[in-house]
């Protein structure tokens, strides 16, 4: 019986390309949300990939598999990483590191206007500092650059100190490497579906870093499955993030050997649920997050899957996705930022 990763290069033998850590080897489940298909009058699946067997999951997992092969190859022994405060990525890069032999160290932006002692302290911090990751702050949390070459700054530090530091950068100027895991993902997926003998009409994606969603739509147009894949936007609005997803599709492209032709029109935002802004919940995110508690007891996060999930609800309202349609749901995680963030869900 072929793994999982094994499936993927039979279709897609490039990704063989490219150097990966391993860190799980089952597809995750596509599971037939009955309740919320009912009560949404659309067929929807959930890809749970929030399920992924590493320090509660999410889909950077995926993406780490790609950033941490080559730190792993080099023989790096300490990865930097920057992120908003209840990072996922930041969680899981510490979890990550360990599992690849290294230590890690996690910088916290101050992304998000509040400063409350339970947002500070637990949800992904509290794993953060039970993973035994060095912990520093960063006040200037809309810089991205400014946040790089902070991190630049700390691993001359770890330099001098002997140690051999792995910077993963999360600025729009450095490699996406971690697109290459949604490639795999695209795969993966379409396997899936075609075990089941039908396809959906849509799927439903975040769109931060834009590594998720530029990955998934690279995959997907590389094995010529054309499904209408629709980002919400969950940090920059539709116009911002457009560009990025462009560039994201372009590099991760060539990664793949240049030949997949991504079109303008491939590329579709939807940001009305984005307001105020990321990591901030609204009125649409608080519905969606106890529309998937009380149809499917299944926990979506205030500030990726819940932004998410309002936008498929937007998208079904506005006629976008038609009555009786199929969905696919990228679950992406963020489970531990539920109790970071719960004064403003109950």
């Amino acid at each position: 019986m072929l793994s999982n990763y094994q499936d993927k290069i039979a279709v897609l033998p490039k990704l063989a390309q490219h150097k990966r850590l391993k860190l799980f080897d089952l597809a995750t489940e596509l599971e037939h949300l009955e309740r919320l298909s009912d009560a949404l009058g659309v067929v929807i699946d959930a890809k749970r990939d929030d399920t992924l067997p590493l320090a509660m999951g999410g889909n950077k997992v995926r993406q780490l598999e790609y950033y941490l092969g080559p730190a792993v190859e080099q023989n790096k022994d300490i990865v930097l990483i920057t992120g908003a405060v209840q990072s996922n990525f930041v969680r899981l890069c510490a979890a990550a590191a360990i599992k690849g032999g290294m230590k890690c160290v996690v910088q916290l932006e101050a992304r998000v206007p509040r400063n409350d002692a339970i947002y500070l302290q637990s949800g992904n911090v509290l794993i953060d500092r039970i993973l035994g990751a060095e912990i520093v702050h960063f006040a200037e949390g809309e810089n991205e650059n400014a946040a790089d070459e902070n991190l630049e700054k700390i691993a001359t530090v770890k330099t001098a100190q002997g140690m051999k530091p792995y910077v993963i950068h999360l600025g729009i100027d450095h490699p996406s490497l971690g697109g290459l895991g949604y490639v795999g993902a695209a795969v993966e997926t379409w396997l899936q579906y075609k075990k089941l003998d039908y396809m959906p009409d849509h799927i439903i994606i975040p769109s931060g870093s834009g590594l998720t969603h530029a990955g998934f739509l690279v995959g997907a147009r590389a094995i010529g499955w054309d499904v209408t894949i629709h980002g919400i936007c969950v940090r920059r609005d539709a116009a911002q993030q457009r560009s990025r997803v462009v560039q994201r599709s372009a590099e991760i492209v060539e990664m793949m050997g240049g030949d997949v032709a991504i079109k303008d029109e491939d590329i579709l935002l939807y940001d009305e649920c984005l307001a105020p802004g990321y990591g901030q919940i609204n009125d649409k995110v608080k519905k969606a997050i106890s529309l998937a508690a009380h149809t499917e007891a299944l926990m979506l996060d205030p500030v990726y899957s819940g932004r998410t999930m309002a936008g498929l609800v937007d998208l079904v309202d506005d006629g976008i996705i038609k009555q009786g349609e199929r969905v696919c749901f990228l679950h992406t995680g963020g489970t531990p930022a539920i109790f970071a963030y719960q004064d403003d869900l109950v």
